[in-house]
């Protein structure tokens, strides 16, 4: 049993880093991840069998890409940062509003209650959204079914356009990527054991614990005098690889076939909410000192994690992205789903009145 399951694991493996190589070659936008993420869909899919892709494996993914991240800010992103914050909270806020409007519309012409529309289409963390609609008695394996078609939109369809339309600064990018070459860090990976543990043990106490908590402590102590050593690029695309598996092995045909005709619906409306977001990112430039590519991937409705790795591949500022991003889903998970019970309580108040 035991060499079965390993076998599984070095074959789902194999599938990950193939499919990351072949999109890859193919110049895709995020190859290692969404490679990854496309081929072990598929594999199960055609193949029946389940991927053996343990959670910590995807975890420890997460852990490293946070860590990553955090040596992209220093003392002047947090200087930086100031000046954004209440733009760009309110360009969250009408990121929100526009898609529960949205969520709201399609329900006159689907058979798809308010409570669950809502909560399938707002751009915050599914685990969370889940939750929050089981409390309102929603259809929570539409939820989920949603949501994921809204990751799966954004995944595919915001990387490949920015790179897109900024493909002058992502060649600029990758030159700079080429010519930077890596030094082993010696004794300096010590440092790194401390946003780890920190990471592991909560996890599960702060929303996107594992990203965010070794991102902030990283960020921390490159600010300070701590002198950090760079992470090993086979590391980063390993992590990379391991995030792309563990979306994948979680998604199924047979989970997309249950939504049925309404997953082309929420595909519509998850690229409504796309547009919406690159017009508020537009704005957002517009009014403050920001590129359009910092400030249209900070409010992308998209993964933290896709979005900043989009951002160091167009040439955008990963810190600054990585920040306003946390801001959006600390916003979206501490407030939204609390109010939208209120409303809905509310609204059912009034009905039975």
């Amino acid at each position: 049993m035991v060499n079965s399951q390993f076998g599984r694991l070095i074959e789902t493996l194999l599938i990950g880093f193939i499919g990351g190589y072949v999109f890859n070659l193919l110049q895709l936008p995020l190859p290692w991840v969404l490679g990854a993420l496309t081929f072990v869909l598929i594999w199960q899919g055609l193949t029946k069998r389940q991927a053996n892709w343990p959670d910590p494996l995807k975890q420890g993914g997460f852990l490293v890409l946070g860590i990553y991240f955090g040596l992209y800010f220093t003392l002047e992103t947090f200087m930086t940062i100031g000046p954004y914050f209440f733009p760009y909270v309110l360009m969250t806020c009408v990121l929100i509003l526009a898609s529960i409007f949205i969520s709201i519309m399609v329900t006159k012409w689907i058979n798809v209650d308010k409570i669950t529309s809502v909560f399938a289409s707002i751009p915050g963390g599914l685990s969370e959204m889940v939750i929050a609609s089981e409390a309102l008695n929603a259809k929570t394996s539409f939820v989920v079914i949603f949501q994921t078609i809204r990751l799966l939109t954004v995944l595919f369809t915001v990387p490949a356009i920015i790179i897109y339309f900024f493909s002058e600064q992502s060649q600029a990018s990758n030159l700079v990527v080429v010519a930077d070459s890596f030094v082993l860090g010696g004794w300096g990976y010590l440092w790194y054991l401390i946003p780890a543990v920190v990471g592991v043990l909560f996890r599960n106490k702060i929303p996107a614990g594992i990203v965010i908590v070794p991102l902030a402590i990283t960020a921390a102590m490159n600010i300070s005098t701590v002198e950090l050593a760079s992470i090993p690029p086979l590391l980063l695309l390993t992590a990379q690889v391991s995030v792309g598996i563990g979306l994948g092995k979680n998604i199924s045909f047979q989970d997309l076939k249950l939504g049925g005709k309404y997953c082309l619906v929420y595909f519509g409306v998850s690229l409504s909410l796309i547009l919406v977001s690159f017009g508020l990112g537009a704005l957002l430039a517009s009014f403050t000192t920001l590129d359009l590519a910092t400030a249209i991937l900070s409010i992308a409705p998209g993964g933290l994690i896709e979005m900043v790795l989009t951002a160091s591949t167009v040439g955008a500022d990963p810190a600054i992205v990585s920040a306003l991003q946390l801001i959006r889903i600390l916003v979206i998970i501490m407030f939204v789903p609390s109010l939208l019970k209120w409303y809905f309580n509310k609204e059912k108040q009034k009905k039975v009145a």
